[in-house]
This record gives C-alpha cells, sequence and structure tokens, in this order.
C-alpha cells in the first residue's frame, strides 16, 4: 500500500459509514423506532393484562381503545407524524368491534393477526412480481422514488431480499398465532401475541438494513429533479438576455444607419 492509496480507502470508507448512518436514519423514520414499537405495543398489552386480570371485555376494550387515542393526541400535541400512532387507533378500533360484535374477547386480535398474513403474503408476492414492497415502502424516505427498478438493480435485489425477509418472519409469526387462536385460550393467545410483537419486527428490520448496507447508495432522483429545474431556469435566463440583446442591437442599428445615410446626403 502506498500512501497515495490510503486517503482513497479512508475515503471508501467514510462514504460506507455515511451510507449505513443514512439506511439506520431512514429505517428508524419509516418504522417508527423506539417510539413507534411502544405505540404498536401499548393497546395489545394493556388489553390482556386487563383482561387478564378481571374477564372484562368491555373495559379491556376501552381501555385499549383509549390509550390508543390518548397517542394520537400526544403526536398531534407535539405537532409529530401520527402514521404510527393512528394506524394502531385503526387496528385497535378494528379488533374492538370484533370483539364486541362476536362478544369474544379473543376476537380482538383476529383482525391484526388477518392483517399480518395479509402484509406477509403481500411482501412475497410483490417480491415474484419485481415490484418488492420494502422498496415501495422505502423509495420515498430514500429520495429515490422508483429509480431502484430500472436504474440502480444493486438496490432492487436488496429490497428483493429485504421484501422476502420480511415476508417470511410474518408468515412465521402467523404460523405460531393462529394455531394458538383457535387452541389456546384469550389470556394466552394475547401474551404471545405480545410477546412476538417486538423480536419478529426487529429482526426483518435488522435484515433490511444488513442487505441495503451493502447495496449501492440510492439516486436521489428529488435532487437530479431540483438540477435539472435549475439548469432549465438558467437556460431560459441565457435565451431571455440573448434575446434582449439582439433586440437591443437591433434597436440601435437603424439610428446609425439614419446618421450616415445624412452625413451622406449633405455631402
Amino acid at each position: 500500500m502506498t500512501s497515495l492509496d490510503k486517503p482513497t480507502e479512508d475515503t471508501q470508507d467514510t462514504e460506507a459509514d455515511d451510507a449505513r448512518a443514512v439506511t439506520e436514519a431512514a429505517l428508524f423514520e419509516a418504522f417508527g423506532g423506539v417510539r413507534g414499537m411502544v405505540e404498536t405495543v401499548l393497546p395489545g398489552l394493556l388489553f390482556v393484562t386487563i383482561f387478564t386480570l378481571n374477564n372484562d371485555l368491555h373495559m379491556s376494550a376501552i381501555a385499549a381503545l383509549a390509550v390508543s387515542l390518548v397517542l394520537v393526541v400526544v403526536r398531534l400535541a407535539m405537532k409529530d407524524t401520527i402514521k404510527h400512532a393512528f394506524g394502531g387507533v385503526f387496528g385497535v378500533a378494528f379488533g374492538v368491534v370484533f370483539a364486541m360484535m362476536t362478544d369474544n374477547a379473543k376476537n380482538f386480535y383476529l383482525p391484526g393477526m388477518l392483517y399480518t398474513l395479509g402484509l406477509a403474503m403481500a411482501y412475497i408476492v410483490t417480491s415474484l412480481a419485481g415490484v418488492p414492497l420494502i422498496g415501495l415502502i422505502l423509495g420515498p424516505v430514500f429520495k429515490e422514488n422508483l429509480s431502484w427498478r430500472t436504474r440502480n438493480p444493486g438496490r432492487k435485489k436488496a429490497y428483493t431480499k429485504a421484501s422476502y425477509a420480511w415476508g417470511l418472519i410474518l408468515l412465521g409469526k402467523s404460523a405460531i398465532l393462529f394455531p394458538l387462536y383457535w387452541w389456546a385460550d384469550t389470556e394466552q393467545l394475547g401474551w404471545v401475541l405480545v410477546t412476538l410483537k417486538i423480536p419478529p419486527f426487529l429482526l426483518a428490520v435488522w435484515l433490511t438494513w444488513v442487505f441495503l448496507a451493502k447495496a449501492p447508495a440510492p439516486i436521489d432522483v428529488f435532487a437530479e429533479m431540483e438540477a435539472a429545474e435549475k439548469a432549465e431556469e438558467e437556460r431560459a435566463e441565457r435565451e431571455k438576455a440573448e434575446r434582449e440583446a439582439r433586440e437591443g442591437g437591433a434597436a440601435v442599428e437603424p439610428a446609425v444607419d439614419s446618421t450616415h445615410s445624412g452625413r451622406h446626403r449633405k455631402g
């Protein structure tokens, strides 16, 4: 290794570190981070805790829905994004309605379980179709939109692997929960479901980070569009200046010709 090689390697290491940091920040934003996980777990945890203590479906359901609404209000008060908390409210509301209509506390968990199964299939089907769902989710976060589909095959491959990972992990989770839905009681199902909220999610996020950290950098299509707009504005300004210069020259030229002609006649 020569002295000239080392700065190049240092630069590459710095760029790799920056890419990993960007990937981590994007994943944190897309999936809500620690706060998003808390908002996902808390309503179900409250439901199963209260139901385990007193077997009161109505009290458990109302408490779960109330805490979901409180989480949304807190987000609004802090002027923060509400997509994770708001999604939680819808999920809990569906569970509450379904449980109340059937008078079966176990059905509080069924809409979420069906959603998980459907999401698992969506990850796998979209990967097979060449438009992996995780790429559709993270593309706007990385400011690359759908450029990875045709212009960045390395990232498309990484998104495909990550989508398969999410799909298989969620299928595995469903394979555990659905038999429990039929065979276990409400408390057993609830505690297993709460236990399985975070670990599979963290595994899927970690695998996504691993795949994307090794992939080529995203193409910032927003920056490209801004650069194209700036170039178009500069071109328009140059054309305007050239046009004004030509018009100014055309306006001066007849005056010069007239004076020249007058002098010629006097002569």
